[in-house]
């Protein structure tokens, strides 16, 4: 019998301060610190031929390069900075208890755990206590996998080297070109359990209580010696087939069925508050080989199952949360789970248009909790989930068929544009307050930038076509704070990576090239003149707001008439200064906002929600909202053969359908639910913002 149906009928043992400066304790407060992604960016390689780059102190740093940074939807290297920023902020307001929803390390590489743990036993002697719960960078796959490494570690000329586990075919190789250190393997469960055993995945003395949804023993018999005992990792586990869970749910023509960890928790740190770590990794093994079960390479990662797959692989796990969500509820305690995965949409609803409007997968829609799913971590009883995984700050609630309710709570990444952690504070036993701590001031955070600066002028000297792919705008190292680094870095990535993977060739062609003010105009434009015939005007020098791509149309450039162009691009231009002037926006600063500035800004949105606003500004705001509300009532698809539009195609046409849809988007992902600061009542159901200054759409 596990310990959630020992113990639902029996009886347990069993406000926030404010901010505090003096170093004393809000017990009843919790920090949230998701994605970390902690390299180790001083770590020790244990390799005698490469220790990283030299630095002025002295030290050698082992960095990614900055090329690495800005194609990821993550910073590799400042949040080591960040991470500390972010503890020492937590242990001044008195907030001594943090829990991480996944993703604490890079990818669960010795060389990155380590130094995790290194820096929480330093905070620890501060007096902070940790609580871990697995992501899908730790662990990457159930097994520990002795092949892995990274392409973009910065050598010591300002190039990229290769750093690999020793079991790497270009180490086994010898290749000349590769560094190989076991400090870059990818640990499975066993490992980062014997690492980070004292850090909520083992039980503690200090603990009030403690449970996984293996443990045997009753809630009113816990011991610390008898939790210590059933919490090893063979007690963890359970059975999973490609098709579902196992054991007792086990169907028939279930296949690949195999045993494999599950390290979720609940703690009692102190009286009264719950602390619920769910692991909501599903590694489904649909490559499975018997003859070697504990091999990595026979999982799917966990990365876009998350809770839907719970709902089908981990239903055992689901049955203990509802257990331990009756238990909190009838006890009094003050419940809140943890996990790296959310449990309902975190695009502030805005998921179906954005599948409509992007390219397909585009912004990992796949990643989107279906509503069936919501409905189903609901249903447990569940009141309060923090989760992480998108990088995303957000709030969302859901009202289950039965009448429970649950909010979900994104916490942001430290490593990305928005980098934050949420403050929970238990207010009452039925209201909690939420708070989010943005991270724009972060000591140290242009220690690195001499090595980038050394990459840049490696990159642009070289006549290797693979390093000119490689280049970047130096602009980034004149930063005046993490946040205006994290602002920049993201402009760059939209750049480099999300205008060809999201947008399609016509959207790209038209977010890469309009203005604002063209935008404006382009959303009142009525013309016959088509995209083969705007082409056509573009090689002739007339002048344009953007020239199509060859590759986004189905034939070549044609001849148009360029009298006309004019006449029908003025009466837009007329119309839209109309349009501003009516809304009381200065029509000429609307050339000002440049592409960059929207497409960044865009990206921004998505992953910092209505907090991107205020670093966009009150007249940026105000510019952005005309825009919302300029186009025509009626739009029309245009016609495309895959990615090419009909050459026939009206310039108007594919702007105003697909931008439309583009604003609308802007607009709900800047208007969602409060996520700044704000309360939660579970008694009637609402999240109310509390003195939040955030601008608004």
């Amino acid at each position: 019998m596990v310990a959630g149906a020992a113990a639902l009928a029996l009886a347990g043992c069993g406000g926030s301060d404010g901010d505090r400066a003096d170093g004393g304790t809000n017990s009843q407060a919790v920090a949230f610190m998701a994605d970390v992604h902690f390299q180790d960016v001083y770590g020790d390689l244990k390799n005698s031929s490469f220790k990283g780059v030299p630095t002025a102190n002295g030290m050698f740093a082992t960095i990614r390069t900055m090329y690495a940074q800005l194609t990821s939807t993550r910073l590799f290297n400042e949040n080591y900075f960040a991470f500390r920023a972010a503890l020492d902020d937590s242990l001044a307001k008195g907030v001594k208890l943090v829990a991480f929803p996944g993703d604490f390390s890079d990818d669960g590489q010795p060389l990155n755990v380590n130094g995790f743990r290194a820096v929480l036993a330093e905070y620890e002697k501060k007096g902070m206590r940790f609580f871990i719960a697995p992501g899908n960078h730790d662990p990457v796959a159930p097994y520990d996998d002795d092949e892995k490494g990274k392409d973009d570690f910065m050598a010591a000329n300002g190039s990229t080297v290769k750093v690999y586990a020793k079991n790497y075919q270009g180490c086994l190789n010898a290749e000349a070109n590769v560094v190989c250190t076991d400090q870059l393997m990818e640990q499975g469960y066993a490992s980062l359990l014997r690492d980070l055993a004292p850090y909520g995945l083992m039980p503690n003395e200090k603990d009030v209580y403690w449970e996984t949804p293996y443990s045997t023993y009753a809630q009113d018999k816990y011991s610390y010696a008898e939790a210590a005992r059933q919490a090893q990792l063979g007690q963890r586990s359970y059975e999973i087939c490609k098709e579902g869970e196992g054991g007792k749910f086990k169907q028939a023509g279930y296949t690949n069925c195999t045993s494999i960890a599950d390290v979720s928790y609940l703690v009692e740190p102190v009286k009264g508050l719950w602390l619920l770590s769910v692991d909501a990794n599903v590694f489904v093994p649909d490559k499975l080989d018997p003859a070697k079960p504990n091999s990595p390479k026979g999982f799917t990662g966990a990365g876009n199952a998350g809770w839907n797959k719970m709902t089908t692989h981990k239903k055992s796990v689901m049955a203990w949360i509802e257990s331990v969500s009756a238990r909190a509820k009838a006890q009094g305690k003050q419940l809140v789970a943890f996990s790296h995965y959310p449990t309902m949409d975190f695009y502030a609803n805005q998921t179906d248009a954005i599948k409509a409007a992007f390219k397909p997968g585009a912004f990992q829609t796949a990643r989107v909790p279906e509503q069936a799913t919501a409905e189903a971590v609901a249903a447990t009883g569940l009141p309060l989930h923090i989760g992480g995984h998108m990088h995303f700050n957000g709030t969302n609630d859901y009202l289950s068929k039965s009448g429970k309710y649950l909010v979900n709570v994104q916490s942001p990444s430290l490593a990305v544009y928005g980098a934050a952690y949420k403050i929970v504070r238990f207010d009452t036993p039925r209201k909690v307050d939420v708070q989010t701590v943005a991270l724009n001031n972060v000591p140290r955070f242009n220690e690195l930038f001499p090595l980038y600066e050394m990459e840049w002028k490696y990159v642009e000297g070289s006549s290797k076509p693979e390093d000119a792919k490689r280049r970047w705008d130096k602009a980034i190292l004149s930063s005046t704070s993490y946040g205006d680094f994290t602002s920049r870095y993201f402009g760059e990535l939209s750049r480099l990576r999300f205008l060809d993977e999201y947008w399609a060739c016509d959207m790209k062609d038209l977010v890469s090239q309009l203005n604002l003010q063209h935008m404006l105009t382009m959303a009142q434009l009525d013309t016959k003149v088509t995209y083969a015939q705007l082409a056509g005007l573009a090689a002739q020098g007339v002048a344009v707001p953007f020239k199509p791509s060859a590759g986004c149309l189905q034939g070549s450039p044609v001849a148009g008439n360029a009298a006309q162009w004019a006449s029908d691009w003025s009466v837009a231009e007329n119309a839209a200064r109309a349009k501003a002037q009516a809304a009381g926006v200065d029509f000429n600063a609307l050339a000002n906002v440049s592409a960059y500035t929207f497409y960044g800004d865009f990206h921004r949105t998505v992953y910092a929600g209505g907090l991107s606003l205020n670093d966009m500004g009150k007249q940026r705001v105000e510019q952005y909202r005309l825009l919302m509300s300029a186009f025509p009532a009626l739009t029309s698809a245009p016609q495309k053969t895959g990615d090419k539009l009909a050459d026939s195609t009206p310039v108007g046409q594919p702007f105003q359908y697909s931008f439309k849809q583009v604003f609308s988007i802007l607009k709900g992902l800047g208007s969602g639910k409060p996520s700044d600061h704000f309360s939660v009542d579970f008694d009637t159901r609402t999240l109310r913002a509390e003195g939040s200054d955030s601008l608004k759409f």
